[in-house]
């Protein structure tokens, strides 16, 4: 009976101390406000900032990779090649048309054998199946390059303005193929997205649309597009993340600084400078993250001035006023 006396004890011992440190949690979960004198705030560089609310569209990640635009320059450099065959085809086959003008004339006349008519209109026919042949040998490469690349980076490549194919030689813009997850699409009214290698979304550079991709990765299995970009750190070959605006109505809310929030007990948590000498503590269910910190849909209003300095230091001030103080002996 003494044992289990003991053990009875025991047991509401450590209940008691569970309730004991589940209500000290509670009190601070519910404890809100900390008053600071306008000097200690001075001294702590408690900086605020004012909230003004912002339209914000939530986004996915995707991912894709830097292309190597050699393929994309032969296809240039064929091209030239077959509209330069095209052109001497062309001027060979206007002088043998000419020619064999001349030539049905002086044999008509009766100064040329038709042996020479016949021969002039067997170089002709030569010519001009000559001319046939280079101008289906361009028709081929513009096919290949529409396949491989699509309308635009095509023209981009084989028409006489080649500045938009130079951005590319020069380096000054760098080309990229996203390939977005299955069951996602890529928004009409987007002409913009995030990237960067790293996977890094503070570090994020823009990157421009061109045009949708005419063939997909194997691997993701959804749609493709093709992007540029000025991001000077890409090279061909590199994996790139991507992150791209959902198709779902844009949300209102607020963009904080990564400073502005801080974790306890597993929770989000904002102090809000209510008076000159007043800060309340609020809970964020809901943020999501940003190249410029976190979207906050809820919990926080405009005009409200948000601590985005001393955050950490009003919470350490708030749980050493949770500290009970000991009796004087």
């Amino acid at each position: 009976m003494a044992c289990l006396f003991t053990l009875t004890m025991l047991c509401s011992t450590w209940v008691h101390a569970e309730d004991d440190t589940a209500t000290e949690q509670q009190n601070l979960i519910e404890q809100t406000q900390i008053n600071l004198s306008t000097d200690i705030q001075k001294s702590s560089a408690i900086e605020t900032l004012t909230l003004k609310p912002i339209s914000y569209h939530a986004e996915f990640v995707a991912y894709g990779k830097v292309l190597n635009i050699q393929s994309l320059l032969a296809l240039r450099h064929r091209y030239l090649l077959a509209l330069t065959d095209q052109r001497s085809s062309q001027a060979r086959f206007q002088q043998s048309e000419q020619n064999i003008n001349r030539q049905q004339d002086l044999y008509s006349s009766g100064v040329t054998s038709k042996r020479s008519l016949q021969e002039q209109q067997a170089q002709w026919q030569s010519n001009h199946a000559q001319v046939d042949a280079a101008h289906y040998q361009s028709t081929a490469i513009t096919d290949e390059a529409l396949l491989l690349w699509g309308k635009e980076l095509t023209n981009w490549a084989l028409s006489n303005d080649h500045s938009k194919l130079d951005a590319f030689l020069s380096g000054r813009q760098k080309l990229i193929q996203i390939t977005l997850p299955s069951h996602h699409h890529l928004a009409n009214t987007i002409r913009t997205i995030d990237v960067e290698v790293s996977g890094n979304r503070s570090k994020a550079h823009k990157a421009e649309f061109i045009s949708a991709a005419t063939h997909t990765e194997l691997v993701a299995q959804g749609e493709s597009y093709f992007f540029q970009s000025s991001d000077k750190n890409l090279l061909p070959g590199m994996a790139i993340s991507a992150w791209i605006p959902e198709q779902s109505s844009a949300m209102t809310g607020f963009i904080i600084p990564k400073s502005a929030l801080i974790w306890y007990m597993d929770q989000a948590l904002v102090y809000i400078k209510t008076t000159e000498t007043t800060f309340s503590r609020l809970v964020l269910s809901h943020y999501t993250p940003t190249a410029d910190g976190y979207f906050v849909p809820d919990t926080l209003s405009t005009n409200q001035h948000l601590v985005i300095t001393g955050a950490q230091m009003l919470l350490s001030e708030e749980l050493r006023g949770q500290i009970p103080k000991e009796d004087d002996d």
